[in-house]
């Protein structure tokens, strides 16, 4: 696995622009890296298709699911100051949001920068100090100084995506990737990773790699890309919230540098326990590190392909990331190598009986 190859495209993905409904920026990035594995498609809603090149069709389908979009919001009013009121796209901690720097895309599709803004402690009653912030307390300072300074000059219109602004970097001392939208631009890197370790092998099984637009606002894309593909079997890749900060240590299950998590549940999918267990094993087999949970919140696209056609064993592999719908992620190189390694692993091994099996 070429480990610089794989940081640069990694980097070109997550550092790409795309909120939910407007991914086009993240698919181009993911078209350039995938090209040569094969016919690469897309759907009306942004979703790509990775039709993998040595497929020969009459045989079992699996397919390889991440998704291009990420947490963001939208412009949905521009105040008479010039700032502009926002909504999220995909689910935030309202105290996360102000003081970051942003990019908020404009009437030219050009985008351009700003700054989330809430108001300053010194103009704060004692009230407001004590309560919880709300979105309408938190704007986008774009510099503008009216209304019309924000339409006439910096071409503003209501209905724009607004997306973090951070550039990725990665730390190979300490092995240490940070940046935005690891959710889930890791797992649309691992599909391309995994497709290109199987470049010229024999399987048993087709592939498609399906990245899938609009996960964060309700898996939406996935709802296409599942009745477009039709999988007998399925893996999702993922960029799952690290738990080793926030919980107590006989909880931990998704800890950075620990290998990637395996979800035996989430809110809205029961893991498939013969297809889990055989992955588990493999993984113990193989001496691939990676961690088992059991997750009472939280859902994947594979909520919405396990129950597609006849029903469809899933599994999701997911690299841990800490501070997962912030503007930065802080995530293993070492946990993404390992999460594609065992994708490659299943592959090889799959063929009708093993799934007829699951």
């Amino acid at each position: 696995m070429d480990k610089k190859q794989n940081l640069q495209m990694i980097a070109d993905i997550s550092n790409a622009n795309g909120a939910p409904g407007f991914e086009d920026e993240a698919v181009k990035q993911i078209r350039l890296h995938a090209e040569g594995l094969g016919e690469i498609k897309e759907d009306s809603l942004r979703n790509v298709y990775i039709n993998r090149k040595e497929n020969k069709g009459g045989r079992p389908m699996v397919q390889l699911d991440a998704h291009s979009d990420e947490v963001a919001f939208m412009v949905q009013a521009i105040r008479p100051d010039g700032n502009l009121r926002i909504i999220p796209l995909g689910g935030w901690v309202t105290s996360n949001i102000p003081a970051h720097k942003v990019w908020v895309r404009n009437g030219k599709g050009e985008y351009i920068p700003g700054i989330t803004a809430s108001k300053p402690p010194h103009y704060m009653t004692d009230e407001e100090r004590n309560k919880a912030l709300s979105m309408s307390d938190i704007t986008v300072d774009v510099g503008a100084v009216s209304k019309e300074d924000a339409v006439e000059n910096f071409d503003i219109r209501i209905g724009e995506p607004v997306v973090p602004d951070v550039t990725f970097t990665y730390d190979e001392k300490h092995d240490l990737m940070v940046g935005k939208s690891f959710d889930c631009r890791l797992g649309c890197a691992s599909i391309i990773s995994t497709l290109k370790e199987l470049e010229g092998q024999e399987l048993s099984v087709d592939v498609i790699g399906a990245c899938c637009s609009q996960e964060e606002v309700g898996t939406r894309g996935s709802q296409i890309t599942c009745r477009t593909v039709k999988p007998d079997i399925a893996i999702v890749f993922e960029g799952c919230p690290a738990d080793d900060t926030c919980v107590e240590e006989y909880m931990v299950q998704t800890a950075i540098k620990k290998g990637p998590m395996l979800r035996h549940i989430d809110a809205r999918m029961i893991t498939n326990p013969r297809y889990q267990r055989y992955a588990l094993d493999l993984a113990e087999e193989l001496g691939i590190p990676v961690q088992a949970a059991v997750r009472s919140g939280g859902s994947t696209n594979g909520a919405n392909i396990h129950l597609s056609g006849e029903g469809v064993p899933t599994i999701v592999i997911g690299v841990p990331v800490r501070y997962a719908h912030t503007h930065y992620g802080i995530s293993s190189y070492a946990d993404y190598e390992n999460g594609v390694k065992l994708a490659v692993e299943i592959l090889k091994r799959l063929d009708a009986d093993l799934i007829k099996s699951f």
